[in-house]
């Protein structure tokens, strides 16, 4: 048996001398009480293994101490074992009835002692083992959500949880924007797996934070390309709009990086077929015209651009910033009116 540390409680001395040298032979380490409230001031200090408490006592008995005992959050699966010479069957039973673990009459037999106290001690200790296991699960309960939040909306988190799988939905009116770092796969060549992550890494972060201030949704990061979604999951007034404030944000933040980026963007609007894919490794996606439209047209052009689609300039407030550029060419589209946004993040806001 490992050893404890067990609280005794008696206001007789010879019965604590007593019960300190028999706990000391089974190898466990005793803290006395001569009395019900330095019993409770010693259940203050520090947690015990289990304690031997008596009935009979002046001022506070072992009930009282039992009763408060039972009603504390921190002491309340602290195993007791009641010690009296009081043996009437009515003693007892309140005494179980309070919640003492055991009852043990006086003069005591060692041997029972010991195996009320191991008795106990196993309780204890299986308890113990069921709640650190609880906290553990609890822990990885709040890890999952946590990840869960960090890679799926939170629609779409809640409907995962109560009913096992989301439904893929079709969301009608989302401006889809796609922005990517021009030259950053030959930068890579040059570069150690470490720093081309880490600036992956810091755009990541700079682009997540940028798109939530606009209202936007950050999507997913496809190599050097993010995609971010404006009224998809949360409505927003003029999606457009925010979407290519949210782009030049964007120009301001990879331009400040050591490398001094430039990114072109291309940004589209109309329906798309939203959900989740994934049986261990879930991701929230999206598909249709909208999003190819848009990925298509951030590939266009070397400079700090952002290029629109004609649906997407018809919802502009204010075009004075946007020149129409003809018609372009899109695979798997064939030819549609291209515009182009300088995006010059020292712009005003649009009215």
């Amino acid at each position: 048996m490992e050893p404890a540390r067990i609280l005794i409680v008696d206001d007789e001395p010879f019965n604590l001398d007593l019960l300190e040298q028999e706990l000391e032979i089974l190898g466990h380490t005793s803290v006395r009480a001569a009395n019900g409230r330095a019993a409770l001031d010693r259940l203050s200090e520090e947690p015990f293994d289990l304690v031997l408490l008596d009935v009979m006592m002046p001022a506070l008995d072992g009930y009282a101490v039992l009763e408060r005992m039972k009603a504390h959050e921190a002491w309340r699966h602290t195993p007791v074992v009641m010690i009296s010479a009081l043996m009437e069957i009515g003693s007892i039973v309140r005494c179980i009835e309070l919640g003492a673990f055991d009852y043990l009459p006086k003069p005591f037999e060692p041997v029972i002692l010991e195996a009320r106290i191991r008795s106990c001690l196993e309780r204890k200790r299986a308890h113990d083992r069921e709640i650190a296991h609880l906290r553990t699960i609890e822990r990885e309960r709040k890890r999952a959500d946590e990840l869960l939040h960090a890679i799926l909306p939170v629609s779409a988190v809640s409907e995962l949880m109560e009913t096992g799988q989301v439904k893929p939905r079709l969301f009608g009116d989302v401006a889809v924007l796609f922005v990517d770092l021009v030259g950053f796969t030959t930068w890579c060549h040059g570069q150690t797996p470490d720093v081309v992550v880490a600036e992956i890494q810091r755009l990541a972060e700079a682009f997540e934070v940028v798109a939530q201030a606009r209202g936007l949704e950050n999507i997913k990061t496809i190599g050097d390309a993010f995609m971010a979604t404006a009224n998809l999951l949360r409505e927003h007034a003029d999606p457009v709009t925010a979407a290519i404030r949210c782009a030049a944000d964007m120009v301001a933040v990879a331009a400040a990086g050591e490398p001094g980026w430039r990114i072109r963007g291309g940004l589209h609007i109309g329906p798309v077929v939203g959900g989740i894919v994934g049986r261990t490794k879930f991701t929230f996606d999206l598909w249709g015209d909208t999003v190819n439209v848009a990925a298509r047209l951030s590939g266009l052009g070397e400079g700090t651009a952002l290029h629109l689609s004609h649906a997407a300039f018809l919802r502009l407030p204010d075009r004075r910033s946007v020149r129409p550029i003809g018609a372009v060419t899109l695979k798997g589209k064939g030819a549609v009116e291209v515009y182009r946004h300088a995006l010059d993040p020292g712009d005003p806001e649009p009215a």
